[in-house]
Order: C-alpha cells, then structure tokens, then sequence
C-alpha cells in the first residue's frame, strides 16, 4: 500500500453541457484552476463514447481491456481522483455506473465520454498530497506513485 496525507482545499461545483467530453472538460478545468489533486462526484447523462469494463483476463500480467461502447443517452453516477502527471498536468480517473431501461453497465470512463443532456460535477480539491500518476512498467498501467 502507498499512501499521502493531506488536506482539503476548494469546493467547485460545475453544470457540464451535452455535448461536453470526459474526461478532458474536467481536466482542462482542473488545469485552469490550478487543482493538482481532486476527488470528483458527477450526477447526470452520459450519450456518447466507452467505458472500460473490465479485463478480458483477469489472472494477466498485462490487463487486455475490454471496452463497451455507449451508444446511446444513460442515466449516470461516477466517481473519480485527480492527479498529476510525470509533466504535471491534472489526469482525472473516473468510474461511471450508467444505466438505460433494463440494461446497466460499470465501467473506467475512457477518452471522448460524452455528456448527454446535463452532468453535475462536484470538486473537492486535496492540498498537500504527494502522489503523482506515473507509468507502471509491470502492468502497463498508469497508478497512482508517491513523487
């Protein structure tokens, strides 16, 4: 286990629009903001893009995701962090429980995860953490590090 104390900051509350993009909508505003790190809550529709929905194998070494595409407007709750990169710039990680009649689906939210209709945001910035995302060499995945 790895771990940072810290504390909190700001509270920002945001009404993403449809249309808007995940993950890249709340990165560039964490990086206008100057937010570093972050837990982030979102309410709302999400119509557009794929979700990472587990790996095809779960005993590799290196996850093969696997990817669902969300083609249609899904009732949506997620939850995420954001860190820095190794360059420094804000990286949020959000997993999204989305939802459309009977059908459901959970998931890592990947590039290009659209807004449908409305989305609420709620930021609480995290001060004084020392932890960075940087590449893991053993899996391939980009995990949360001590700088």
């Amino acid at each position: 286990m790895r771990y940072s104390e810290a504390k909190t900051g700001r509270m920002f509350v945001l009404r993403l629009e449809d249309g808007d993009k995940l993950p890249q909508v709340v990165e560039d505003f964490a990086a206008d903001k100057g937010l570093k790190a972050a837990v982030c809550w979102l309410v709302g529709g999400m119509g557009g893009g794929r979700l990472v929905v587990g790996p095809k194998d779960g005993a590799a070494a290196v996850p093969d995701p696997i990817l669902k595409t969300i083609a249609q407007a899904h009732e949506a709750a997620a939850v995420g962090t954001i860190f820095p990169d190794q360059d420094n710039r804000p990286v949020l990680h959000m997993h999204a429980a989305l939802g459309r009649d009977r059908e459901s689906a959970v998931g890592c939210v990947r590039p290009g995860v659209e807004v449908w209709l409305v989305a609420e945001v709620v930021i609480l910035e995290i001060l004084d953490s020392d932890m960075v995302r940087r590449p893991d060499p053993k899996s391939k995945l980009v995990l949360l590090d001590r700088k």
